[in-house]
């Protein structure tokens, strides 16, 4: 086995071949995944150069298709039929189109997320046997973006020009526009929480710490059920956040988890060049489209270690938004760097949901007031495990917390909520937060030593999250055996700027690691040998 070399593969440009696959139910593995051979094979084309196999959503389960993913090694991705039926398809056919909605599902999956058709749809062998026409397959690609996406290279770099005559002319020209379309691009609003619903899994998925919340905190929780006649008054909590920031209270928002604050500024703060630096949660940016705007994309690269070049935020960016530390590759940036971001007319968004995970919260600007434009989120949810409960503030000035303010429903945070907040702000709380950060960094000491054992695995320097990014040959299929084996790791390809060989994996105990490095072990060395690759 070979260790994986971090700057070679998807997330730099490798792979940029799309799969479409129609199939009809029961179609078997060996029909589709022959289909898809024989025709890259016929196009000339090389089956390690496919960036994942697309179909519709109805389409998701069927095991044929699935079964076809898994043995390419790559994700296999869904779109809605209204999505796919905007697509316009060169082989359009009546019967399909009147079942789906879409003339032809392997074409419009292979193009709504790709530029050029390469091979048209192409049908399964047969004739009238039992296996003719059971699928279909269709082949695009995907060029290296331009326009909206801005790509760290050491410098700082500008949108291209696309002129007339630049690019090929393609079947994705055709398309209607899909700017708030969310199955463009990556699965945006795909999270942690889809790999273990429903499972009986070890979860090294979700982000939330284990054996939470405490029982204090429950008890408190328990304690604001009584009151649950009258509305809430979140005037208590509020002055609890700002005390325990050092700030006034106009400077505080309470809200339903950090997921709302993000909806709240895209639909309430101006913003006519919104970026987001990735790869990060990428709720933000799925805010940001749902809301309208058209989103630039600041790529952070592996060869970089994912760290921040403020050079390469365009200047022209009137919001931009970036996580500190960053999920999923749990890098820390300095507080100055971050600080050369802002400037007057800019509203910079700082995510600092695990900063309180940080031992002695170092790099965290919460406290800052003279930082113009500056507007900080924090949840409650990971370290207290609230998630459920959905409780997290915004730290701005008086002016922004006014605007998103006013975008929010009257009574927006629960009761429960609020008691959960102004709990969580009180010494002892703030202490047993400071022992679980020393805890945590000791437990992800422990995983990314055994994780340093395996050559197969390359780690993202210097994490400071409770999670670690890696990169390996065949995640996803190593990712299909740990589930085999009790375990749920993150699938990293729904991040912008990552692709199908990134996992992200949540810092568990040192008992629960060990158990998962040894079927880490299994997953890796159970993988068969692939033939002329």
């Amino acid at each position: 086995m070979t260790g994986a070399s971090v700057g070679t593969g998807p997330e730099s440009g490798a792979r940029s071949l799309v799969v479409g696959v129609g199939a009809r139910r029961g179609a078997p593995g060996d029909v589709v995944f022959a289909l898809i051979e024989a025709v890259l094979s016929g196009a000339g084309l090389d089956a390690a150069d496919v960036l994942e196999v697309a179909t519709v959503d109805a389409k998701g389960d069927e095991p044929g298709i699935v079964g076809a993913a898994a043995r390419l090694g790559v994700p296999l991705r869904t779109h809605p039929a209204g999505a796919l039926a905007a697509v316009r398809v060169p082989h359009p056919s009546g019967a399909v189109g009147a079942a789906v909605g879409t003339g032809s599902v392997a074409e419009a999956a292979a193009l709504i997320e790709a530029d050029e058709l390469v091979v048209p749809k192409t049908r399964a062998p047969g004739g009238n046997s039992s296996a003719g026409g059971m699928a279909t397959c269709a082949v695009a690609r995907r060029h290296p973006a331009v326009g909206g996406t801005f790509e760290v290279s050491g410098r700082k770099t500008s949108p291209s020009p696309v002129t007339a005559g630049s690019r090929p002319f393609t079947m994705a020209a055709m398309n209607p526009p899909t700017r708030n379309i969310e199955s463009t691009g990556p699965d945006l609003r795909h999270h942690g929480d889809a790999e273990v619903r429903g499972e009986n899994l070890t979860d090294l998925a979700v982000n939330v710490r284990t054996h939470t919340p405490p029982e204090w905190l429950r008890e408190r929780i328990a304690a604001s059920l009584t009151s649950l006649a009258a509305y809430p008054d979140g005037s208590s909590a509020r002055a609890a956040v700002a005390g325990r920031h050092g700030l006034p209270v106009e400077r505080v928002l309470l809200t339903a988890g950090a997921a709302e604050a993000f909806v709240l500024i895209a639909r309430a703060l101006p913003a006519r060049c919104p970026v987001v630096v990735h790869p990060q949660f990428t709720e933000p940016e799925a805010a940001l489209r749902a809301a309208g705007h058209q989103v630039g994309r600041v790529l952070l690269r592996a060869e970089d270690g994912f760290r921040l070049d403020p050079e390469a935020v365009p200047e022209e960016a009137d919001l931009v938004v970036v996580g500190n530390p960053t999920n999923p590759t749990s890098v820390l940036h300095p507080a100055a760097l971050l600080e050369r971001l802002a400037r007057p007319g800019r509203t910079l968004v700082v995510d600092e949901a695990f900063m309180d995970v940080v031992p002695g919260e170092r790099e965290a600007l919460c406290d800052r007031t003279d930082v113009p434009g500056l507007v900080v989120l924090r949840s409650l949810t990971k370290t207290w495990g609230l998630a459920g409960l959905r409780i997290g503030y915004v730290l701005a000035c008086p002016e922004t917390v006014a605007l998103l303010s006013e975008a929010q429903p009257l009574w927006p945070v629960s009761s429960p909520a609020l008691a959960a907040a102004e709990a969580c702000m009180e010494p002892r709380a703030l202490v047993e937060a400071a022992e679980a950060a020393d805890r945590i960094a000791v437990d992800r000491a422990h995983l990314l030593a055994g994780l340093a054992e395996f050559s197969e695995v390359e780690v993202v320097d210097a994490a400071r999250g409770p999670f670690v990014l890696v990169r390996l040959e065949r995640a996803a299929e190593v990712r299909e055996r740990l589930r085999l084996l009790g375990f749920a790791a993150r699938r990293g390809d729904t991040f912008p700027g990552l692709g199908p060989q990134w996992l992200r994996l949540a810092v568990r105990d040192r008992a629960t690691t060990n158990r998962f490095l040894q079927a880490l072990d299994q997953a890796v060395q159970a993988l068969p040998a692939r033939s002329g690759r």
